[in-house]
């Protein structure tokens, strides 16, 4: 079983971002808090079929790190007895919030992993990106969780942005690796409804060079693709449950959950998720579209496709592709050797 905490708080709004995040509503965090831990005490009671042992859990947003240890400590006082003995517990943070005490409290709760939410080393870029941190604090952020000792670190960066070349993103990359990481996200600017970047889609390049110089020059240091955008020695255990359609709880205001073929939407505005964390939407997947999850999510990542999922006709389509050089087939499993087709191989097996 995994767990997913969603911390609706930020300093500012990136102006790529659509996730479910506030800058105005700093003084409901303890009351949102509360209501996160009644919201888990009733899906730890609803996922009571699956494993009792929480394998990963992940605290996101939003901006982790806008929220104090001590107000996480509750959580992790009702989480501790279901947490598995080498549990991968993850939290996300900001450079500019994610102060050296703030790491150490979240280290002395039982977080041992960190992604930073760097996206660029770029001053200009950062600030046109309205992210809330210097290139200097990314650096002394990433640097400060190592010497406190958090086991695994990562953090983003963000290519294709207008302006963006081979020299800008070779520079990102190489502080990057100067870094002491060991997991690394490479996003492509998307432009969402909805946002600001959104009135100017024209920032956003269309260059699938670079794209791929940003693949090679990451591969190229010993950081291995296991998904389009991850790279890592080390793998996100939490990344790889969410391809393989592991149950999931989904806690906070804009989470989502997942079991037996359904998912649950908790109430996105964080108001009505104080008065009620229990408003839960739930969607009922048929098995066709858990089909088409699992063509597109093996697809994209190393997970692959279990032969045994597929009806003959994509069978023979995959078999087809091995054929021409598109997909491998091993261990009863079809593979993807090149992420970046993955949109378009789902597309032709599903027909």
């Amino acid at each position: 079983m995994l767990v997913y905490l969603h911390i609706p708080y930020c300093d500012s709004k990136c102006h790529y971002c659509s996730f479910n995040s506030y800058v105005d509503q700093f003084d409901t965090r303890q009351a949102y808090m509360s209501a996160l831990k009644e919201q888990l005490c009733f899906e730890l009671k609803r996922f009571h079929t699956q494993p009792k042992q929480i394998q990963t859990l992940f605290i996101g947003g939003g901006t982790p790190s806008t929220v104090a240890p001590s107000l996480y400590a509750p959580i992790f006082e009702l989480l501790r007895p279901y947490l598995a003995e080498d549990a991968e517990i993850t939290t996300e943070a900001n450079p500019n919030s994610a102060t050296y005490a703030w790491l150490e409290g979240m280290f002395q709760l039982g977080v041992n992993r960190v992604s930073f939410g760097v996206q660029s080393f770029s001053e200009k870029k950062l600030k046109a990106l309205n992210r809330a941190h210097s290139p200097k604090q990314a650096i002394q952020a990433i640097q400060d969780a190592s010497k406190i000792g958090f086991k695994h670190l990562s953090l983003d960066l963000i290519y294709n942005y207008q302006g963006d070349t081979k020299a800008l993103l070779e520079e990102d990359i190489q502080t990057a690796f100067s870094l002491p990481i060991d997991h690394l996200s490479a996003y492509e600017l998307t432009i969402e409804s909805n946002t600001p970047f959104a009135k100017t889609p024209e920032v956003k390049q269309e260059s699938e060079d670079l794209a791929f110089f940003v693949h090679q020059a990451i591969e190229k240091r010993g950081f291995k693709a296991y998904e389009i955008s991850n790279y890592g020695r080390y793998q996100s255990r939490h990344n790889l449950g969410y391809w393989h359609l592991t149950p999931y709880i989904g806690a906070g205001a804009g989470a989502v959950g997942f079991l037996d073929h359904t998912r649950f939407y908790p109430t996105t505005h964080i108001q009505h998720y104080i008065q009620n964390p229990l408003q839960i939407e739930e969607e009922r997947l048929t098995p066709e579209d858990l089909q088409t999850e699992r063509i597109f999510l093996g697809l994209r990542s190393c997970v692959g496709i279990s032969k045994a999922s597929l009806s003959q006709t994509i069978q023979e389509r995959a078999d087809f592709l091995c054929q021409e050089g598109k997909l491998l087939s091993q261990n009863n499993h079809y593979y993807n050797p090149n992420f970046f087709l993955a949109d378009e191989l789902s597309l032709y097996l599903l027909g």
